[in-house]
């Protein structure tokens, strides 16, 4: 076979691909609004279920499901009757995935669904066989063809499954109001997670933040610096409002300037005046792009009152692994 034939394969197939998913979307209808809503509302965890491809269609909507904020889990329909049913609670939603409709391991978990009172939605291609006429809800994902010669290999309808999983995701996340924060909150250890992390999930706070007061002799704003390790101290008004801070540079260059008398001074006489800040709710990304611009290490975390809330160190960003 030449390289064209097979290029011509591969395009084939996504065409055919292509084309089930753009007549997939006029079948989005009033049963995948309620379907949406069942969800939603349901006080309890999403349990997905498939066999062949479709469980591993399954496992992934799962995942979309408890990335996106919804507590979700695959249960293997043939293990579920050796033992796995304990794993299916009243309150849980059975989110089905079965092409055929008439999947047996599938069939055999009915009577037990329907016996506890669990409500059942199911993403087939035919909304007339068994499993359908038994749920509550059915999503119609037929496609016209496979992309598969013989028919035989699901290729089109598991991408249309695939497809329907995602699309139920996105509109729980909008529904339930799911925010670029909750979604680093369940991702802290992912990239797209460290890209939403926010400055109050990393920052130094309480105890923690070195500050003096304007008024406070030099000597004392070295012990605070050296008793936080932040390199830096925060300087107050009298107020509590930050009016500047002092840096290990800012130290050296006062002592290179009034020599031991630099200990004598006040904090207000060594500080830097107007220094740079971030808001809590900024990302952590921000903060670091701040400090590279300026060419600092730390930055003061403060509110619209001018008080300081925490601390954002350079360490603290080395930590997340963002860079």
């Amino acid at each position: 076979m030449t390289n064209k034939e097979i290029i011509a394969i591969g395009r084939r197939v996504l065409e055919i691909e292509s084309d089930a998913l753009a007549e997939l979307a006029p079948k989005v209808d009033e049963s995948f609004a309620r379907a949406v809503k069942l969800l939603a509302l349901s006080r309890a965890r999403i349990i997905v279920t498939g066999m062949g491809k479709s469980g591993l269609v399954g496992r992934k909507i799962a995942a979309t499901l408890a990335s996106c904020g919804t507590p979700a889990l695959f249960v293997h329909p043939a293990e579920a009757g050796h033992g796995d049913l304990g794993m299916i609670l009243r309150n849980d939603v059975v989110l089905a995935v079965s092409y055929s409709g008439e999947t047996r391991e599938i069939v055999g978990l009915l009577d037990f669904i329907k016996r506890i009172g669990v409500k059942l939605i199911t993403i087939t291609g035919h909304p007339q066989a068994k499993i359908a006429l038994y749920s509550d809800i059915v999503l119609d994902a037929r496609v016209e063809r496979e992309a598969e010669p013989s028919g035989l290999v699901p290729t089109a309808s598991s991408t249309a499954a695939l497809a329907v999983g995602d699309a139920l995701a996105v509109a729980l996340m909008k529904v339930k109001g799911f925010s670029e924060k909750d979604f680093a909150s369940v991702h802290p250890r992912g990239a797209l997670g460290k890209k939403l992390l926010r400055v109050e999930s990393i920052m130094h706070r309480g105890k923690d933040i070195p500050r003096v007061q304007a008024t406070t002799l030099m000597s004392r704003a070295v012990e605070v610096m050296s008793s936080k390790k932040l390199g830096m101290t925060c300087v107050l008004d009298y107020r509590g409002a930050l009016q500047g801070v002092i840096t290990d540079g800012d130290l050296r260059r006062l002592l290179q300037k009034h020599g031991a008398r630099a200990m004598r001074l006040t904090a207000e006489k060594g500080m830097t005046r107007n220094p740079v800040v971030i808001d809590r709710n900024e990302l952590a990304t921000k903060a670091l792009n701040l400090m590279e611009e300026r060419k600092i290490t730390s930055l003061v975390v403060r509110d619209a009152r001018g008080r300081v809330e925490g601390v954002v160190h350079l360490h603290d960003l080395w930590r997340t692994e963002m860079f």
